[in-house]
């Protein structure tokens, strides 16, 4: 069982477009920075500034009881700070939305912005269930409110009762009016970053139309080709290849620098830019990528040791034993 994490004192939590999340209260601050996020803490006391590293607690989650290591901070007898045990490893979790309203209609829905059906709601709740003992310090979400939705629906079950917090940068007004004051509140929530990279791709003249009425129209190999080929994509539209391009560009600029950071990402996506980035996990080819398919709601985890990622979890199928983090 997880130990309570340990915090220094926090106060206000801001997103500032380039410069990164800054945490600020009383004497310390923390600001994580994106491209290559390097994470600094300035902790004073009496007038004398030291850095420290930020460290948490040990947990263990997964069909196979793989670790994952958080830091834990602690001051030492002479008032400086030193880490204990360096932590080496961190979870990834990638979840593709629930069901849509357009997915339950038959309908190209690339980016257009639908929710979740009942059906899609009930497939998140089951996702969190199934990552509820995997800790989690930030989250990553498309643009898209089904994505959204799912992440937060998530994470209602999760054991640590820790609170998603979508992060909103789009001017400084909506930095200022969504700072949090509170210590306790701000140890108890999760940034959840929304980014239109991890969108699903965009299917241009294709979005809202129905996939057999568009099949019969211009023939199905034509359409299989529109969906399933690697470079070629549908009319004014995006290819799987251009989709990741954006997807796994944003991984490596603001996902991958976390996990190195040793914090614990979820990310919730889409079929097209979680398949993608799957694509730079795993390295796959562009011929085997195309055959990959993602259920809704299922999650996968993948564990960051040592710079190489070791998937804990597989696309093949739901019932394959032992590859999906279910909870007991």
């Amino acid at each position: 069982m997880a130990n309570a994490m340990l915090h220094q004192t926090v106060g206000t939590l801001q997103l500032h477009g380039s410069s990164g999340i800054h945490f600020q209260g009383g004497n310390n601050s923390v600001r994580l920075v994106p491209k290559g996020f390097k994470v600094e803490v300035g902790f004073c006391k009496r007038g004398i500034c030291s850095s420290g590293e930020k460290k948490f607690s040990v947990i263990q989650a997964s069909a196979s009881q793989t670790s994952v290591f958080d830091p834990v901070l602690s001051p030492s007898n002479n008032g400086t700070h030193e880490s204990l045990k360096k932590s080496n490893e961190a979870a990834l979790i990638l979840i593709r939305h629930g069901e849509s309203l357009w997915n339950e209609k038959n309908l190209f829905t690339g980016c257009v912005d639908v929710p979740l059906t009942k059906k899609g709601v009930e497939e998140a709740i089951e996702a969190g269930k199934r990552i509820s003992n995997i800790p989690v310090d930030m989250i990553f979400t498309s643009a898209l409110i089904r994505a959204q939705m799912t992440a937060m629906l998530a994470m209602t079950q999760h054991r640590r009762k820790k609170v998603p917090i979508i992060m909103h940068n789009e001017n400084e007004q909506a930095r200022v009016w969504s700072q949090i004051h509170s210590e306790d509140t701000i140890k108890q929530s999760i940034p959840v970053i929304a980014a239109w990279q991890l969108n699903e791709r965009m299917y241009g003249e294709l979005q809202g139309l129905n996939k057999q009425e568009t099949a019969d129209r211009f023939g199905k190999e034509k359409v299989h080709e529109w969906r399933r080929s690697y470079d070629i994509p549908p009319p004014n539209g995006e290819s799987l290849e251009m989709c990741a391009e954006r997807a796994v560009a944003y991984f490596k600029d603001e996902i991958e620098p976390q996990l190195l950071s040793g914090k614990n990402v979820m990310i919730a996506a889409h079929g097209n830019s979680l398949r993608s980035i799957i694509m730079y996990l795993d390295k796959l080819t562009s011929q085997e990528v195309i055959s990959l398919e993602l259920s809704t709601g299922i999650p996968m985890l993948y564990i960051f040791k040592e710079g190489k990622f070791i998937r804990r979890g597989s696309p093949i199928a739901p019932t394959e034993a032992g590859v999906y983090a279910y909870t007991r």
